[in-house]
């Protein structure tokens, strides 16, 4: 596992990774082309940047609409109490709910945030009753459902 000390980019490396962000699934001969460099220089700066930890992997942004999931919801969750065994559990147990698409560990009023996707045909009642207030650990649900989704990206590298 690699460890927490950022690792230093110099420019091809930052133009690699905005051309990557831009589109994952470039080939090596694209990107090499956009970023100045040769193919075989890119491919190994791109295999050090994962080896290292920056790239972590490849994804699809997938359109929640399209996959007919209509509404996103943050949760604030507030535990009984902060020890060390009560968030491990939470922790374990929210991993497992499918439609919890991220879990964030917070300072401030919450524990926790959760971003949820309801699908279509389901209703936030439901994964609010069966899911939400049945982790352990919960004391309090604090539920704020978005009007519109202004944009989305990945994490990103300052340009």
């Amino acid at each position: 596992m690699p460890g927490n000390s950022p690792v230093n980019l110099d420019d091809f490396d930052q133009k690699i990774l905005i051309e990557l962000e831009r589109d994952g699934v470039l080939t090596a001969a694209a990107l090499s082309e956009r970023v100045g460099l040769s193919p075989s220089a890119c491919h190994r700066r791109v295999k050090a940047m994962e080896a290292a930890g920056v790239i972590e992997g490849y994804a699809a942004i997938l359109s929640e609409k399209a996959l007919g999931r209509s509404a996103t919801v943050f949760v604030a969750v507030t535990l009984d109490n902060q020890k060390s065994e009560t968030m491990a559990s939470f922790e374990r147990a929210v991993a497992k709910c499918r439609e919890v698409q991220d879990c964030h560990l917070m300072t401030g009023e919450s524990d926790y945030i959760l971003r949820i996707v309801i699908a279509d045909n389901d209703t936030y009642e439901r994964v609010h009753r069966e899911t939400l207030s049945r982790l352990p650990g919960v004391r309090r649900l604090v539920s704020n459902f978005t009007i519109r989704t202004v944009f989305r990206r990945a994490a990103s590298i300052a340009h």
